[in-house]
């Protein structure tokens, strides 16, 4: 039975309308679930971490960094080094983007500046692209979906406009009401920086908060709607649905925790283990297909194994890159600002070691998310 929907723009197929929903999966119902979606239960595990510290005595501080260096080690450096598995250890990306890779550069410098002239510029910054970086990542995930919708499972079909930016809508805006709020009070603190004192008072109104969440209140409506019609018509692409349901709940109620440093740190997991699964699939995908060893023959002596903790490894030994640019910032912050309290001494350590690479990362997978065909090797086998 094939029914058309062109009139109210939603989708479009001549195919059969229900496929079997295992088929809509980007590797298998069992792996999807575990590394993309039910990967979700991570989220408050760094916020429990840090109140069970505070709870046993550890200082407010103490314990929110102890959380921020366990996840950075465990799993956030790894999935900020694993993009390099792709970019700078790929012989063919390096070929293709040259620039890209040269250009990278520039990063580092721009974070040692700012962690010395405005720590709090630097931090304000960096949580605006780290929050476009995860929505941006949330919205390549949807888009494999539908690529694989389109090409594999309902040929010919597409995801319309509408459906598109309905989608979009609510992914891009449910991070933001809350967050305006908390503008809007003068409360926008990440860690003990206060990042409102640069936040131009232009956004720092109730109008804005206001707008923020009615444009969220309506993409999410038209979600609803959405997925109740394709639900009743049989078009419902289950595990992309639930992945946006999931992903708008949990960033919608993040920003409404006291401490958004370690509140972020659970949204950072559960980001980093999706992007440790795609990539090291990606990878493992290339290997199969016997383009590993010709095109980043390190990553490919990792790679041996049906498993992916050579990858693994591999990502977070890169990390010595950041232990040692922490050391050396560490050692010469007292030289170039005097006097400076300790916290300050150790953020300034931290955060350039930590955001050097973080928004190397960042800029390469602006260009990596736009690969949407990376998992097409993997269904046509």
């Amino acid at each position: 039975m094939a029914v058309s929907t062109a009139n109210i723009g939603i989708t479009s197929q001549s195919q059969p309308i229900a496929p079997a929903q295992s088929q809509f999966w980007l590797h298998s119902r069992k792996w999807d679930m575990l590394f993309i979606t039910l990967s979700v239960i991570f989220v408050p595990l760094p916020y429990l971490c840090y109140l069970l510290g505070v709870r046993l005595g550890v200082e407010d501080n103490v314990s929110r960094n102890i959380v921020n260096i366990f996840v950075a080690v465990a799993i956030g450096g790894p999935h900020m080094m694993s993009t390099m598995l792709r970019t700078g250890l790929d012989k063919d990306f390096k070929k293709r983007y040259p620039m890209l890779i040269r250009s990278s550069i520039i990063i580092p410098i721009i974070v040692v500046s700012l962690a010395f002239l405005n720590l709090t510029l630097l931090l304000t910054l960096f949580f605006f692209w780290a929050a476009t970086h995860v929505l941006h990542q949330i919205t390549y995930i949807v888009e494999l979906y539908n690529h694989k919708e389109h090409k594999f499972v309902r040929k010919n079909s597409a995801v319309s406009p509408i459906a598109r930016a309905i989608d979009y809508g609510v992914i891009m805006t449910c991070l933001f009401p809350f967050a305006a709020y908390k503008i809007s009070l003068g409360s926008f603190d990440v860690g003990t920086n206060d990042l409102t004192s640069v936040i131009p008072e232009f956004f720092q109104q109730t109008w804005f908060f206001y707008m923020l969440t009615g444009i969220f209140a309506i993409a999410l409506i038209a979600f609803i709607i959405k997925s109740i019609y394709e639900y009743r018509t049989g078009i419902i692409n289950w595990p992309k649905t639930v992945f946006i349901t999931l992903t708008a709940a949990v960033a919608f109620t993040m920003p409404a925790l006291p401490n958004l440093d370690t509140a972020f740190q659970g949204m950072n997991t559960w980001h980093s283990f999706q992007y440790l699964a795609i990539t090291f699939y990606i990878i493992k995908i290339k290997q199969q297909m016997g383009l590993l060893d010709k095109n980043a023959p390190l990553v490919a002596r990792f790679s041996k194994g049906k498993d992916s903790r050579g990858l693994y490894a591999l990502s977070a030994m890169m990390l010595v890159g950041s232990a040692i640019v922490f050391v050396v910032v560490y050692a010469l912050a007292r030289i170039v600002r005097p006097g400076i309290d300790g916290e300050t001494h150790f953020n300034i350590a931290y955060y350039t070691s930590i955001l050097s690479f973080l928004w190397i990362h960042y800029y390469h997978d602006h260009f990596l998310f736009t690969n949407f065909e990376a998992l097409d090797g993997a269904y046509q086998h």
